[in-house]
């Protein structure tokens, strides 16, 4: 093959990113846009869908550029995705008919509750593996059809598609040739039976949501259709497309059942690789699809924090107490030790395994020697915490799960690059956590299912054994002293929950 070049599009919460991977998924380019977030209403979190769809044809030019390749360079496209956040366009044009309402935003709390008391929880969770919630997709189209004029007499006449990020991306970069998804974004709807591969009836109607809406859903790894010339000088193949939790469990090789791994960006996301049965979670938390290949799925547990990042961009925005990122750490080495101070980030609810989206934000053990220090560090530990509560659940879960032996946490994201908060994870969660070689775990397995569909890169087997460690964070707080921090983050988090 001439073309020796993948394109990964990783379009995210905050920003969409091109990086372009060599045959050896060495990064040769990248480039990065912000756009803007919209939150037009307590709760509501949205996104200006042409905002996306410039950010992502910019920064994939652009990474193009720097790389000094042409479309001939490069064997396919892979694209991964912020998941749940919803689309509806026109078909004809192409048009969102709404802005994107982001997987963050709660605005169908009060359908999520009247499906509750209406005792549709046993049906969702057995077909998806999900629980019912505002987070994903279903309920969302809900509301565009009931509030956009005329959307639902629009859908029911097939004149309007839906899709996650990733479908709309693929709608635009094939000239509205192709609408498609794949497993694992399909997989977050609250619309698709995980079991047997397919959109479920009976959830679409219990949401009156017309199927003419919905794409086809394929695996992760396919031939999706070819972008439009015009785009960048020649066609290139779409090859790959996952949602962006299960992207960097490709990317982390957690091809194993009981492997996990763990990402730190505006929220965290844990999947454990459960094989190819899916697990009902008795601990609050989501069975998935992991990813799909050659018609065969593999499943995982998911537990979805939804303040990580976010909450250190609280401190910067909100509190002003840090200009950048990188000061959170040094920060937190710098408190003191003797100040219990918990932060519970429930700023738009708390997720697994709690699952409260009426709870809010809460900080417990302040005096008056409290200051940034203690800030900066409690709004770390937060995410340690979190995690823990996640671990536990997954290994209570799994009947996989072997207590005899030491699991050890593949980690990715922006905050993995803080010594500080690694070593704190591995202190709280007492488990070694492991930081790989790279970083940009996403991008990389969204590369790694596009250049395996071209037959550039190998089967997982062999893709695994070219995983490499940076570093490894050995446990080393005293048994008492964690004990003692870990009691009191469950007494913060016990204080802000609305419901048992």
């Amino acid at each position: 093959m001439s073309a020796r070049h993948i394109l990964a599009i990783d379009q995210g919460t905050t920003s969409s990113r091109a990086m372009m991977f060599d045959a050896r998924l060495r990064i040769v380019a990248s480039a990065q846009k912000e756009f803007p977030q919209h939150f037009p209403a307590s709760g509501w979190v949205e996104h200006e869908p042409e905002d996306i769809w410039d950010t992502v044809l910019s920064t994939a030019r652009e990474a193009m550029s720097r790389a000094g390749l042409t479309a001939q360079d490069i064997a396919g496209i892979g694209i991964t995705n912020q998941r749940e956040t919803t689309l509806i366009w026109d078909r004809r044009t192409g048009r969102a008919i709404h802005r994107a309402i982001v997987w963050q935003d709660r605005r169908t709390a009060a359908h999520c509750a009247r499906l509750v008391e209406a005792g549709h929880e046993e049906l969702v969770a057995s077909r998806t593996g999900l629980r019912i919630d505002p987070y994903f997709s279903g309920t969302k189209i809900a509301w565009l059809l009931d509030n956009v004029p005329g959307a639902r007499r629009r859908a029911e006449a097939g004149e309007l598609a839906f899709g996650t990020i990733d479908s709309f991306l693929l709608w635009r970069l094939t000239d509205g040739k192709v609408h498609a998804t794949d497993a694992t974004n399909a997989a977050r709807t609250m619309l698709f039976d995980i079991g047997r591969g397919a959109w479920d009836e009976e959830l679409l109607a219990l949401l009156d949501i017309p199927a003419a809406l919905l794409p086809e859903v394929r695996d992760c790894a396919a031939h999706f259709g070819d972008t439009a010339p015009e785009l960048f000088g020649a066609p290139i193949a779409v090859r790959g497309i996952a949602g962006d939790q299960q992207a960097a469990t490709v990317g982390q090789a957690c091809f194993d059942p009981g492997m996990v791994k763990s990402t730190y960006g505006t929220g965290c996301f844990a999947l454990l690789n459960t094989g190819g049965s899916p697990v009902r979670s008795g601990n609050k938390l989501l069975s998935t699809i992991a990813y799909q290949l050659d018609g065969r799925r593999t499943y995982a547990l998911e537990g979805s924090i939804f303040i990580a990042g976010a909450a250190v961009q609280w401190l910067r925005d909100g509190l002003g107490i840090i200009e950048k990122a990188s000061e959170t750490g040094p920060l937190a080495e710098a408190a003191d030790p003797a100040q219990d101070v918990y932060l519970v980030p429930a700023f738009v609810g708390l997720g697994a395994p709690h699952w409260d989206s009426a709870a809010r934000g809460a900080m417990f053990g302040l005096t008056r020697g409290t200051g940034p220090r203690e800030f900066a560090r409690a709004a770390l530990e937060s995410v340690c915490y979190q995690t823990l509560d996640l671990i536990d659940a997954m290994h209570a879960d799994w009947p996989g799960a072997d207590k005899g032996k030491r699991a050890v946490l593949r980690v990715d994201g922006g905050m993995v690059a803080s010594d500080w908060t690694m070593q704190r994870l591995a202190d709280i969660l007492d488990l070694p956590v492991d930081r790989p070689t790279v970083l940009e775990t996403t991008a990389l397995g969204a590369a790694y299912l596009a250049g395996l569909e071209a037959g550039l890169l190998p089967e997982p087997d062999r893709f695994a054994d070219q995983w490499r460690l940076e570093r490894r964070f050995s446990p080393a707080m005293a048994g008492s002293e964690r004990k003692h921090r870990v009691a009191g983050w469950r007494d913060a988090v016990r204080r802000t929950l609305t419901k048992g």
